[in-house]
């Protein structure tokens, strides 16, 4: 299996070469680029053609949220993890809108965040706990726009199916899923590909997104 190739990018050179050290003993991850600023994240982006950029927000020049907008913008294929230590909804909501997989506190448990960069490079979104809140808040002032979607497509989920809808919507990842439901991680995998197949959504905060939106996070 390939190495996941991740493009790291954070200000705080303590911060990044502690972050470099540890994921570079991850086996299967290889960091092959680091940035400083927004700007050399966007070239770097370009250069390297990374499978994940983790990104941190509070970068010099354009930012953390311009530059997740740009690379987004010219390179939609590709996630992009935040990384920050902060957890204000106004920044979510640039964030989402700006196209992030997924956003991580700083302090996050290194096996945690190895997990969600793995899990956004498959193509699912990961949303730390307090982000999960912050989202319901900011749902609830429809910021977030709801996917248009046949209501009655919850109707075409199994039971399982609806038990993992609503602990997506809960805020849980793979893992705590598969803990919950005393299932294999894999299992967990097919049944939110399938959820988002039937559903028609388009990642899995999408998916809790609407599950919030039409109260289906309590199902079955």
């Amino acid at each position: 299996m390939a190495n996941l190739r991740v493009l790291l990018v954070e200000d705080d050179e303590l911060f990044r070469l502690g972050l470099q050290t540890r994921l570079q003993t991850e086996a299967g991850i290889e960091i092959i680029a680091e940035a400083v600023d927004g700007e050399t994240a966007i070239e770097f982006t370009q250069h390297y053609q990374p499978d994940v950029v983790l990104l941190d927000v509070g970068l010099p020049g354009i930012g953390g949220v311009e530059a997740c907008r740009q690379i987004k913008q010219q390179h939609p294929q590709i996630p992009i993890l935040i990384l920050t230590s902060h957890s204000q909804k106004t920044l979510i909501e640039r964030l989402i809108a700006a196209g992030a997989s997924g956003y991580c506190l700083k302090g996050i448990e290194a096996e945690a965040l190895i997990l969600a960069l793995r899990s956004v490079a498959a193509g699912a979104s990961w949303w730390d706990r307090t982000v999960t809140a912050e989202i319901r808040a900011v749902m609830s002032r429809q910021v977030i726009p709801v996917p248009e979607v046949d209501v009655s497509l919850i109707h075409t989920l199994t039971r399982r199916e609806q038990e993992i809808l609503a602990l997506i919507a809960a805020g849980k990842n793979n893992q705590e899923i598969a803990e919950t439901l005393h299932i294999a991680i894999g299992t967990v995998r097919v049944h939110v590909h399938a959820i988002l197949q039937k559903l028609g959504v388009r990642d899995r905060t999408s998916a809790a997104v609407l599950a919030l939106h039409q109260g289906w996070e309590n199902l079955p």
